[in-house]
């Protein structure tokens, strides 16, 4: 059994993160295994939570995957571990929009059956500290708050305020952050500046919060309640088997047999570098146990795709901070645009497609692409359901996923254009292309909802 912990607040900009990420740092600091775990699409915080612990960052999202893969896919990203530890996302009931609980953190920890830790930002209260906590605690009796941690306490004095206000409310307090400027780790129009980019200045940051949690929390307490989280029954989910409900509907695929992987193993270049950090871990174990032999390359310093590139895959990140940088490897570009005019199998999203369009904010890019980008100060932002308009290596068509959109950007594409997608949910639109092998688009979408969609990638990687 795994003991485990949900870090939740009432609202975003809490501290969710100083506190998961420190309590990661902290317990991995005392010799634990401990996993790290993202409830939602996000790609930034598993970085920090992976610099903490050592381990990848995994994320818990039910509207991607279903709630019936939420268990499965903890098991298998916890499996060796004493401790894990969970950071939600939003407030603590906020979900997707319009569909009650879905994808909340309160319907993760349920799914988990773990204990929730509360982390409350008391900067501008304080009796009333109780009321809040109160009616968190009270308003769904299946999510168990096991406790409180007060951040950005001003003083003594307001400590113990909200110490005295607290006792009334039954919830025991675990820890007392104060105001630390020196632990905030820097935003930008999409979030946090992911570790990739600040590599040396992250590890000070977990640092720096692991000592805060360490100096301010009760250590001792948090580790037995979250030892108390009863057993999982669920077998760790495993990137090798297709057989299981979809997310997006559409049935399920036939159990077994295992993802093709007796054949020739290509060689499937996978973007990384601090251009392309969006990704999830389970993709490239998807593509592993389909029989590819994985290699990450760096856009921004690689002048050629790894030796025997048979396929191609770009995922999301920022290519419009690094516009300038992309589009002066000339010699990188060139090669990606000739894999594609070869026919292979190439998989975008998002910053992938920002990379094959023809330019982006003036910049040359990959001209695969019939298409210009530049960046807007309007964000897209929100859960999609969508249907594959049109056959691809990683889609049939008609093929029905759910994904995630979340850019600042604008694509103009030529005329003709054929689209990836049909969005049925939330809005009926297209979006995306598909043209010869590419299947580029700005929806992220995790393959853990269909396996298949990876065997597929693969085998056209071969053929």
């Amino acid at each position: 059994m795994v003991a485990r912990l949900v870090i939740a607040a009432p609202s975003s900009g809490a501290g969710k993160t100083t506190v998961a990420t420190g309590l990661m740092a902290a317990f991995a600091d005392r010799g634990l295994a401990v996993s790290p775990h993202k409830v939602g699409p996000d790609y930034i915080d598993p970085g920090y939570h992976a610099l903490a612990t050592g381990r990848p960052g995994r994320n818990l999202d039910a509207y991607l995957c279903g709630t019936e893969l939420i268990a499965p896919l903890f098991a298998h990203g916890a499996r060796g571990c004493e401790l894990a530890v969970v950071e939600g996302v939003m407030g603590l009931y906020d979900g997707a929009a319009g569909q009650g609980e879905l994808a909340s953190t309160a319907q993760v920890a349920k799914l988990l059956r773990a204990p929730v830790v509360l982390v409350v930002d008391a900067s501008s209260q304080s009796r009333s500290v109780a009321a809040l906590v109160h009616g968190f605690a009270s308003w769904d009796p299946e999510v168990r708050i096991g406790g409180v941690i007060l951040n950005k306490v001003a003083t003594d004095r307001h400590e113990r305020l909200l110490r005295e206000a607290l006792e009334e409310s039954g919830v025991p307090v675990l820890g007392v952050l104060r105001r630390a400027p020196a632990v905030a780790t820097p935003s930008r129009h999409l979030g946090l500046v992911p570790v990739a980019e600040r590599q040396a200045e992250a590890v000070d940051a977990v640092r720096a919060q692991a000592e805060q949690v360490r100096a301010g929390c009760d250590l001792e307490a948090l580790l037995a309640l979250a030892r108390s989280a009863p057993a999982l029954s669920h077998a760790p989910w495993e990137p090798d088997v297709v057989g299981r409900p979809h997310a997006g509907g559409g049935g399920v695929v036939p159990t077994g047999p295992a993802l093709r992987n007796d054949g020739p193993r290509p060689v499937v270049a996978v973007a990384g570098g601090p251009a392309f950090t969006f990704s999830y871990a389970e993709h490239v174990e998807l593509l592993k146990a389909a029989g590819a032999e994985v290699v990450t390359f760096d856009p921004l310093r690689d002048e050629q795709l790894p030796d025997g590139t048979r396929g191609l895959v770009v995922g999301g990140g920022f290519p419009e901070v690094y516009a300038p940088e992309l589009s002066a490897n000339e010699s990188l570009r060139k090669a990606v645009a000739e894999l594609a005019r070869s026919g292979a199998p190439v998989a975008a999203e998002c910053a992938g497609l920002l990379y094959l369009a023809r330019s982006l904010d003036g910049k040359p890019m990959c001209g695969v692409l019939d298409a210009d980008a530049r960046m807007t100060g309007r964000l897209t932002l929100g859960y999609r359901e969508a249907v594959a308009v049109g056959d691809s290596p990683l889609a049939a068509a008609g093929t029905r996923m759910r994904g995630h959109e979340f850019h600042r950007t604008v694509l103009e594409p030529g005329a003709g254009a054929t689209p990836a997608w049909g969005m049925v949910r939330p809005e009926r639109r297209v979006e995306g292309f598909v043209h010869q092998g590419v299947h580029a688009s700005y929806l992220h979408t995790h393959w853990a909802q269909r396996p298949e969609v990876a065997a597929r990638f693969v085998e056209a990687c071969r053929a």
